[in-house]
């Protein structure tokens, strides 16, 4: 499933706006923020996340819940990510403190048995829920976490809809992420020829619309200025980490939506939940390995990848403010603009963030022109259950084909029969070729696309 919008007649989202409380102040730690897909999270293993630069680990107790806590023993300061789950409880590796699902210190191995474990010995933790198969950390004070405002998709709740899940980290700020999926504008140009993506020659200008911009986030429509005629198409930007775009063809009752989901990990990092999903011509989601579908989708996103982290440096290099910098077309970059200006209005609470005419702690000029950008299998394959898995399985086949070309190769040297060296050298050269395809198919899910 594509990440791209599709040209469907389009009608606005009336859910999401509708479940946020009307209030005027944005406060950051008053949020739900998506970590991971449950798919994604690896079985009896600690998940390590951060959010604004604040390190977090997560991790399942004896009973199945979710538990998320600050990736720091209160002893000396080591990584709990680092440690270990034993009977439900994640132990400090360093000198095995254990750590109950409120943060409580359970067990101490070098304090007597007659001792009382210290009441500061504990470590902060986080309200975590599961809905629709993702995994939502509340940032603020456990008690006042707020189920009801989780930006969930009704869609899926309802018979005969599929979706598609896709997870990625990113080198650069949640702000140039949500800048990049909230323009069309960009996708005939960047995606040009990628399948699922853009055509060059349906570049052109567009009609856009603000319909709504309040601290629940902005609303707009958009629709290509060549055909009076086509369907306008709905974006919103649900504050803090929603983009969502709609699309509905009322005479065959189908609905098409994808949600990009994202969250700040911190300074020059973020993460990207993408999740698509239809009612129609579901077959295809339900049959193509979700592997196989990644592939193409990393594609379409590396496209994007070293034009906006080039962007971000070049704006905090140059330290003035995008106002002075950006050049913007209403028939462009209306929507962009306007979610920049959502931060000038909204985003004093937020620890960092880049508006349109303000800005807060930026770091001007301490990034390189050109930065360093990590490759597919650190920035997906690592933290993709599907990926990771297809990457072991070609990996083995790789090496046990090779394997099997030297064993028969040895066999076709050895035997005196021809018509054993013959059977053996012929399938020696197969299980040659297999291996360069596993080699070849192995290096897609660890190196980036390049145009070039």
């Amino acid at each position: 499933m594509s990440l791209e919008t599709e040209t469907l007649q389009a009608t606005p989202p009336t859910s999401t706006f509708e479940k946020l409380e009307d209030k005027q102040e944005f406060n950051w730690r008053q949020c739900w923020y998506p970590v991971t897909f449950v798919q994604d999270l690896p079985a009896n293993r600690l998940h390590s996340f951060s959010l604004y630069d604040e390190p977090l680990v997560l991790f399942k107790n004896k009973d199945g819940q979710f538990i998320c806590l600050a990736d720091r023993c209160p002893h000396r300061t080591a990584k709990l990510s680092e440690g270990q789950i034993i009977d439900g409880k994640i132990e400090c590796l360093y000198h095995g403190w254990q750590f109950g699902s409120d943060g409580q210190c359970l067990h101490i191995p070098q304090l007597p048995t007659d001792a009382k474990i210290p009441v500061n010995a504990c470590v902060p933790s986080f309200k975590v829920v599961e809905r629709q198969g993702m995994i939502w950390v509340w940032a603020g004070e456990k008690e006042t976490a707020v189920h009801e405002i989780i930006p969930i998709l009704p869609d899926l709740d309802k018979s005969g809809f599929v979706c598609a899940d896709f997870i990625l980290d990113l080198p650069y700020d949640q702000t140039y992420l949500v800048e990049n999926v909230i323009d069309p504008a960009h996708v005939a140009i960047s995606h040009n020829g990628t399948r699922g993506g853009g055509n060059r020659k349906n570049a052109q200008p567009l009609e856009m619309e603000v319909l709504e911009n309040s601290v629940q986030g902005v609303k707009g429509r958009w629709r290509g200025a060549n055909n009076s005629n086509e369907a306008w198409k709905y974006v919103d930007f649900v504050a803090p980490s929603l983009v969502l775009n709609t699309a509905y063809i009322e005479k065959k009752d189908w609905t098409f939506g994808l949600a990009l989901y994202s969250i700040p990990l911190g300074k020059g990092r973020c993460r990207l939940l993408a999740r698509g999903y239809r009612n129609f011509m579901t077959w295809g989601v339900k049959l193509r390995p979700r592997w196989l579908d990644h592939l193409n989708t990393n594609k379409i996103l590396e496209q994007d990848l070293p034009l906006i982290a080039g962007q971000q440096a070049e704006i905090e290099r140059l330290g003035r403010s995008l106002k002075e910098l950006y050049l913007p077309l209403k028939t462009s970059d209306t929507l962009v603009i306007e979610y920049r200006k959502w931060l000038d209005k909204f985003g004093s609470s937020l620890p960092f963030y880049q508006g349109y005419s303000t800005w807060k702690n930026v770091d001007n000029g301490e990034l390189n022109s050109k930065p360093v950008l990590l490759d597919r299998f650190s920035r997906h394959t690592l933290i993709c259950n599907s990926c990771n898995q297809a990457y072991q399985v070609t990996n083995r086949v790789k090496q046990g084909c090779i394997g099997v070309a030297i064993a028969l190769a040895a066999v076709a040297i050895l035997a005196d029969d021809s018509r054993i060296r013959i059977a053996a050298i012929s399938v020696s050269i197969a299980a040659i070729v297999m291996s360069v395809m596993a080699h070849t198919l192995k290096t897609r899910f660890e190196h980036s696309y390049t145009r070039h």
